[in-house]
């Protein structure tokens, strides 16, 4: 949204995408969405939820308006999840526990230190540390969270024309199943019905990278993924004293220096907001075909089949419910080898190694045992490349301590950055003369070194006969202890003595791994392309076993138990929280996590160890945890149950998706009719009505209803006093358990057209050059600048590569004007603010100074005289916008000039 007099003008979204496409759908994975919100890395954390709330209907204002869906919003947020994903949240929610009280313990012992020593940090804000782990599904945060989501978009459908003809669901957190999953059981479902139209243009919100593979797995032509484009290193300010440019344990404790002449920046911040990337999969779809298109094969050759077998295996590198196979490392190009691999070894299997969500074992044996033979180069390699590195970074560390000055100044005189003047330390001197000869005077007094003389890390010369360096000074840094080795002989020996404490003859256990690894590896398949099969299954180990392993798996069951349910919220929780975070749950069910009598007070320890496994860092090792027994956790929930509140019974309940509409949808009067008729039953959704969409209605019992008041839940908004919005609760259409979704492009669906470069391109192009294509639409013509835009343009911005030109250092003109801002843009004016619209304030006014300054007016150059209006703009003085002033003499404040026909321009 633009600003104008300090009014924020929205964006109007039913105007046509400025991107060149026009989406149909927009689906939001919310959590990541819920979690920068609400405690972001780059900026102050809110105050409270209610701003919290208003974060979120911030960001995904701008989605909306970035994307514009056409047809339909899906906003789905993370419910109870399967077994086999409960444990990566258990070790989530652990470790973001233990590293939050971590900090915050840090954080005050270097808050007493900074005051003892007298230094200056504002004072201590009041606040409850906010809990990242409550949100998680049961917890009242997430109850409060769907509440002001449905008021939103209650609040949309009425006041925004870009949603005026939408249909929009909210799958809230007491929905089961992940935020991502459900919106892929949505599509799969609406596939599969007579009425969906296979051409749909979806879009996807989110930075998971599962969510590539799940979007190459409905097949559907048209998808697209935004994502918000990662920026490493971004600044974060410290959580001390506010400041950005040190963390928490550098902080000196110094004042904060004044921003602007009036300390009016102080709440800036020095960061832009986040930019969104588009990831087309119709293009990475493209590039896949290229790589794994193979000639010769003895059976037919189909892409899509192909790209199924691509997205199983990336599932070897690492997933959600999966720990990674050790001699399989994505940074190691593991992608590439196993896509190799899979090319040799393609040609002996027969056939693909998955249809439809099904794994072909026997297949697939072939292919980990291949991956097996080089195992052991692999781990010689990845040690040898360590150590290259380990030796590279030694000798870096060594010459950039040899190329540090013998001599640099102190003091007033300490040379600093250009434009850093602001950084801490830097001082002005008053008297340079003087302090240029004190410090002549200092080196005089002080006593030659010898250059052969040893220093101190600090520059001064060390004691007679040198000191022993401190380990931090050392050229080599401590490296984590590694007991396997597998770059050494007898390494799987060694792994599965040191990680399952079993020796590596029990061929039994090693069997019983590897089984339980490839009934994950069915399983993670099926949840992609089917749906979950199993609510109960979860892998019971926290290491992989090796690929020379998968000996004889072709005989192993992948079948799986029918008609498991999902666990409730609060059961969840049990399963997940540690005991730092029961505060979230009952107090009598929160009495379990810490009483030490309590049965299952195991399931719950205070710490925990972490296995680097290799790693450098605590955050990429395996948290050693105990597995939940769900048989315990349940008898034990089974005496506690009674003491839930209503409130809390309903929390607990297991819920579903609700549709929205306004007044100008087709559905609105369908939906409101069986409001009035106090239908019962289920009744069949219209497709006819809502772009083929199909499922079923029942009615809700806290429905949004037209003509009653929808109450705001955040006090700093205002209620909706007339709505026409209604809502409804709303089921996908329902299948058999044993139904297959068919994983293939749907008749009638037209793939967009291809943009990378043909293969043949060099012969059939008869020397043209090759135009990739930048964006969705590849007619796309290109800015046109006439004559009077490049002129500004070289006034406007710097000219060479020195930055300096005729106008860089001119003033900007007075902010000092009152009067009527409109005048008549002339022929070619249009374009200029147009092409300067996205520069900074501060740089379009890089220029002369205005016209109604000048005081004199060369007519020898070819200018015009002025105009009647320009000569009354010299006698107005008062208050002057920006932005009005591009309107009035295009973005460098220039007055009109004649082209070289004569014409003005």
């Amino acid at each position: 949204p633009k600003e104008c007099n300090g009014v924020k003008i929205p964006v109007d979204a039913s105007k046509p995408n400025p991107n060149d496409v026009e989406f149909d759908n927009l689906y939001l994975d919310m959590n990541g969405i819920i979690h920068p919100c609400t405690h972001p890395e780059d900026k102050p954390a809110p105050k409270n939820e209610d701003e919290m709330m208003v974060a979120i209907f911030e960001y995904i204002d701008r989605l909306f308006n970035i994307v514009r869906p056409r047809r339909l919003l899906y906003m789905a947020i993370d419910g109870v999840a399967p077994r086999a994903k409960m444990n990566q949240q258990r070790s989530r929610r652990f470790r973001a526990s233990k590293e939050g009280m971590e900090a915050a313990i840090e954080k005050q012992r270097v808050r007493e230190e900074i005051l003892a020593k007298g230094g200056y940090l504002p004072p201590e804000e009041i606040k409850e540390r906010f809990d990242s782990n409550c949100i998680t599904p049961g917890t009242e945060f997430m109850d409060n969270l769907a509440k002001c989501l449905r008021y939103y978009i209650a609040d949309r459908l009425n006041n925004d024309p870009g949603w005026k003809n939408l249909t929009v669901i909210l799958s809230d957190a007491s929905a089961p199943g992940e935020g991502e999953h459900k919106i892929m059981d949505y599509i799969r479902r609406q596939r599969a019905q007579p009425n969906h139209d296979p051409n749909t243009h979806h879009c996807l919100c989110g930075a998971d990278a599962d969510l590539i593979m799940l979007g190459l797995a409905t097949h559907e032509p048209n998808f697209t993924i935004i994502r918000e484009e990662f920026k490493p290193n971004k600044p974060k300010p410290c959580g001390l004293c506010n400041q950005f440019g040190h963390d928490v344990k550098d902080c000196e404790g110094l004042p904060r220096e004044k921003k602007g002449k009036h300390d009016e920046l102080a709440d800036s911040l020095p960061c832009a907001e986040g930019e969104f990337i588009f990831l087309r999969l119709s293009v990475l779809r493209e590039y896949l075909e290229r790589e794994l298109t193979m000639a010769s094969l003895p059976f037919t050759f189909d892409v899509e089949r192909s790209i199924d077998d691509w997205v199983f295996m990336c599932f070897f590198v690492g997933n959600d419910f999966l720990p990674h196979l050790p001699s399989l490392e994505i940074r190691e190009g593991a992608i590439d080898r196993l896509v190799n691999i899979y090319k040799n070894v393609v040609h002996k299997t027969g056939g693909y190694l998955t249809e439809s969500g099904y794994v072909n074992l026997q297949r697939v044996q072939m292919i980990m045992l291949a991956v097996g033979e080089v195992e052991d180069s692999i781990f010689k390699k990845r040690k040898d490349d360590e150590d290259s590195f380990r030796r590279r970074q030694k000798e870096k560390r060594k010459r950039m301590k040899r190329d540090q000055p013998s001599f640099s100044p102190g003091g007033i005189l300490t040379p600093h950055a250009l434009g850093s003047r602001s950084s801490p330390g830097s001082q002005v001197a008053s008297n340079p003369r003087q302090a240029a000869y004190e410090m002549r005077m200092q080196n005089n007094l002080s006593p030659s070194v010898s250059p052969n003389a040893s220093f101190t890390s600090d520059g001064s010369p060390s004691p007679r006969g040198g000191i022993k360096r401190k380990v931090e000074d050392s050229d080599s840094e401590p490296e984590p202890e590694d007991n396997v080795r597998l770059w050494e002989a007898g390494w799987k020996q060694r792994y599965y003595k040191n990680k399952f404490d079993v020796d590596a003859a029990d061929e039994k256990f090693r069997r019983k791994v590897v089984q339980s690894y490839v009934e994950g590896l069915c399983w993670v398949l099926r949840y992609y392309y089917q749906g979950c099969a199993s609510w109960k299954w979860y892998y019971p180990f926290h290491y992989a076993p090796f690929a020379s392993d998968f000996e004889g798996i072709a005989d192993m069951p992948s079948d799986f138990e029918k008609g498991t349910k999902p666990f409730k919220p609060l059961e969840q929780l049990m399963g997940v929280f540690p005991a730092a975070s029961g505060n979230f749950l009952p107090p009598s069910w929160r009495k379990l996590m810490s009483d030490p009598d309590s049965s299952i007070i195991d399931f719950y320890p205070e710490d925990f160890a972490i296995d680097l496994n290799g790693k450098k860092y605590a955050w990429q090792g395996v948290a050693l945890l105990p597995f939940v027994d769900e048989r315990r956790l349940r008898a034990a929930l089974e005496e506690v149950y009674p003491d839930l509140t209503p409130e809390e019974t309903r929390r607990n309940s297991l819920g579903g998706d609700v549709l929205f509409v306004g007044k100008h949808h087709p559905l609105h009067d369908f939906i409101l009719e069986l409001y009035k008729t106090g239908s019962t039953e289920s009744v069949d959704v219209p497709p006819e009505l809502c772009h083929g969409i199909q499922g079923k209605f029942s009615l809700d019992e806290e429905a949004v209803l037209p003509d009653q008041v929808v109450c705001s839940p955040i006090p700093m908004l205002k209620d909706l006093t007339h709505n026409v919005a209604i809502s409804i609760n709303f089921k996908d259409p329902q299948f058999a358990e044993d139904y297959i979704f068919k994983a293939v492009m749907l008749p009638g669906a037209r793939k967009p057209a291809p943009v990378l470069k043909p293969s043949d391109w060099e012969k059939s192009s008869n020397g043209r050059q090759w135009k990739p294509q930048l964006g969705f639409n590849r007619d796309r013509r290109p800015v046109h600048l006439d004559p009077a835009a490049f002129r500004a343009l070289g006034h406007v911005m710097p000219r060479g590569s020195s930055g300096t030109g005729v106008y860089s250092n001119a003033a900007p003109p007075p902010a000092t004007f009152q009067g009527n801002m409109y005048r008549p843009l002339l022929r070619g004016q249009a374009q200029i603010p147009k092409l300067m619209s996205n520069m900074r304030p501060q740089d379009s006014w890089r220029g002369p100074p205005p016209l109604f300054q000048q005081q004199r007016f060369d007519r020898g150059v070819g200018a015009e005289p002025l105009l009647p209006w320009n000569r009354m703009l010299q006698t107005q003085n008062a208050a002057f916008q920006p932005n009005q002033y591009q309107m009035l003499a295009g973005p460098g404040g220039y007055p009109p000039r004649r082209d070289d026909r004569g014409g003005r321009q």
